[in-house]
């Protein structure tokens, strides 16, 4: 079972979408065999005579909520992407789980993950879906019900790992082998390399700057694309091809990067092969 955490985004549309392996649809609704688990704070939400089976552009607009709500709500870094998306893969030899494994699953990732916290059930809305064989994805909004910005752990991968770890052991599932090789001592970082690590900073997906103004930039589009009128879709249009080169800026620092390290690396005399000789 391997997790991932995937980068922060400002809507749910695409990551509910990659988790579905198909676009959101108004028209298509996710079962309970689909949307295995949620947070506890929904059901006070939706009353007995409510529809039950919701479409998966509602469960988006349901996680986009908060985000609406509260427009100054941000990270203490003033990161206003409040979307996180995680998900595990199983192993392909791994047997089918059963609906209520899939949720079970789901709510330990989410407690591992800190938007889950049990007895709190106003906390950070979230989703599970299981569109996929093998693999499961958790939604979440950071944002509370009273705007409060939700801080994950700053170990949220290590938590995420002990907890798929454990899970394999509980469910029977086969074991991700961890490596058991000791990792290399590193050198000191050159001036190439601390180059190289600006502009990976610079080009980071998860906390870089100009993905923060991509993020921002792609939200814009998003929201004026919903505006009637061809001079919104024209807008629209404009600011995604502004995103595209945002992002194909963000790749060519991170090749720069990429090579600043390569030369590091050539720079490097090769370590002189002392031949022990014995005596006659």
């Amino acid at each position: 079972m391997i997790p991932r955490l995937h980068e922060r985004t400002h809507t749910p549309h695409d990551p509910l979408a990659e988790a579905l392996g198909r676009p959101v649809s108004p028209n298509e609704g996710l079962t309970k065999y689909t949307v295995v688990a949620h947070w506890p704070g929904l059901d006070y939400f939706t009353l007995d005579d409510e529809q039950k089976t919701w479409t998966s552009v509602q469960w988006a607009e349901h996680l986009e909520d908060p985000y609406l709500e509260h427009p100054f709500a941000a990270s203490p870094g003033d990161d206003r992407r409040a979307i996180l998306h995680l998900d595990i893969q199983l192993h392909p030899d791994d047997r089918e789980l059963t609906g209520p494994e899939w949720a079970e699953t789901a709510h330990r990732l989410a407690r591992a993950a800190g938007i889950e916290i049990p007895g709190k059930e106003h906390g950070c809305r979230w989703i599970a879906v299981q569109a996929q064989p093998g693999r499961l994805d958790v939604i979440a909004s950071l944002i509370h019900l009273d705007g409060a910005w939700h801080a994950p752990p700053a170990d949220i991968l290590w938590r995420l790992s002990d907890e798929a770890r454990r899970i394999e052991q509980d469910l029977h599932l086969i074991p991700l082998r961890r490596p058991t090789t000791r990792p290399a001592v590193r050198p000191a970082p050159t001036a190439s390399a601390q180059l190289a690590s600006v502009l990976t900073q610079l080009a980071d997906e998860q906390a870089g700057p100009l993905a923060t103004v991509r993020g921002l930039v792609e939200h814009t589009a998003h929201r004026i694309a919903r505006q009637p009128g061809a001079a919104g879709i024209d807008a629209a249009h404009r600011l995604e091809l502004i995103a595209r080169r945002l992002h194909a800026i963000q790749q060519d620092l991170d090749s720069t990067a990429a090579q600043l390290v390569q030369l590091r690396v050539a720079a490097i005399p090769p370590i002189a092969r002392h031949t022990a000789h014995r005596s006659p």
